[in-house]
C-alpha cells in the first residue's frame, strides 16, 4: 500500500467532511478511495484526492445536488446553470411569499365582499398546460396565456380567464381561455381549440393587486362558500379584468369565481 495514503478519519479531518459523507460519496461513485483493505474494508485516500473532496464539500454547501456535482467533476459544460436557475426561481417564490406575508401583517386577513352572479356560456379559445405542482402554477399559467395571446395579438384588452383545480393533487393542469365569437377562424397554433366555457351560478369577488397575492382573496371566497353552505363544483376561475401589459401590479383587477351548480356542458 502507498505510504502516502491516509486512513479515512485523517482524510475526513483534512477535507472537513465526515466519515459518513465520505462513505456516501464512495457509494455514489463521486469519490472512490485510493485503496480499500480487502480484509478489513478500511478506506484509504491519497492526498491528491483532497481537491476533489473539497470541491464536493463546497458544492454541497451551495445546495448543488449530487447528480449535478458528478457532472461538474466530469467536466460537463454549463453543469451549474440549472442549479442557478432553480435557486433564482426559489428566490422569486420566497419574495412573493414575503410580499403576501407583509400584506397580511399590514392589512390583516382579506375580507372582500362576495356575491352570487349568473354567467352565460361563452365561446372561447382554450389551452391547457401541465404543472409539476402548486409551485409551478405561475409558470404554467404564464405559458398558457402566452399561447393564447400569440393567436390573438391585436385583441386589447384580451378577455382572458384562468381555470385552476380546487384539488391540487397530481396530475395538475392549468386551463386558460380567451373569449372569442362563434365566427372566429379556427386557431392554427398547436394546443389551442375552440370550445364553450359553461355558464351557471357563481360565488364572485374581486381581487385588487398583484396576481401572486390572489390566493389571499381566494381564501375569502372559499371561506364565504363554506360559511354559507355552498359547495363549489368546479375549478376556480380568475377573470383578468385589466391588461397586465398596461396596468401597474397594485392596480390589477381580477374577478374570482367559483361555480356552485354543475355546468350544463363541461369543456372537452
Amino acid at each position: 500500500m502507498d505510504a502516502d495514503l491516509m486512513p479515512i478519519g485523517q482524510f475526513a479531518r483534512l477535507t472537513r467532511l465526515s466519515i459518513k459523507q465520505l462513505r456516501h460519496y464512495d457509494e455514489r461513485g463521486l469519490l472512490t478511495p485510493a485503496h480499500v483493505d480487502p480484509d478489513t474494508g478500511y478506506r484509504h485516500y491519497h492526498p491528491a484526492q483532497a481537491r476533489q473532496a473539497l470541491t464536493i464539500g463546497l458544492l454541497r454547501s451551495l445546495d448543488v445536488p449530487l447528480a449535478t456535482i458528478a457532472d461538474v467533476l466530469n467536466g460537463t459544460p454549463h453543469a451549474l446553470d440549472r442549479v442557478r436557475h432553480d435557486l433564482e426561481t426559489e428566490l422569486d417564490r420566497r419574495r412573493r411569499t414575503l410580499a403576501s406575508l407583509h400584506h397580511l401583517i399590514t392589512h390583516g386577513l382579506p375580507d372582500t365582499p362576495v356575491h352570487l352572479t349568473t354567467q352565460p356560456t361563452q365561446t372561447v379559445l382554450l389551452t391547457r398546460e401541465p404543472a409539476t405542482g402548486p409551485h409551478d402554477i405561475p409558470r404554467a399559467t404564464s405559458t398558457a396565456i402566452a399561447r393564447l395571446l400569440s393567436a390573438a395579438p391585436t385583441q386589447r384588452p384580451p378577455q382572458l380567464t384562468g381555470l385552476f383545480p380546487l384539488d391540487l393533487d397530481d396530475p395538475l393542469h392549468i386551463t386558460a381561455t380567451l373569449t372569442t365569437t362563434p365566427d372566429t377562424p379556427p386557431p392554427t397554433t398547436p394546443g389551442l381549440h375552440h370550445t364553450h366555457l359553461p355558464g351557471g351560478t357563481f360565488a364572485t369577488t374581486t381581487h385588487t393587486g398583484p396576481y401572486d397575492q390572489i390566493p389571499l382573496t381566494a381564501h375569502t371566497l372559499l371561506t364565504w362558500c363554506a360559511e354559507h353552505g355552498h359547495h363549489p363544483t368546479g375549478p376556480l376561475r380568475e377573470v383578468y379584468l385589466t391588461d397586465p401589459a398596461t396596468t401597474p401590479p397594485d392596480q390589477q383587477l381580477t374577478q374570482l369565481m367559483l361555480p356552485l351548480t354543475p355546468p350544463a356542458t363541461p369543456p372537452p
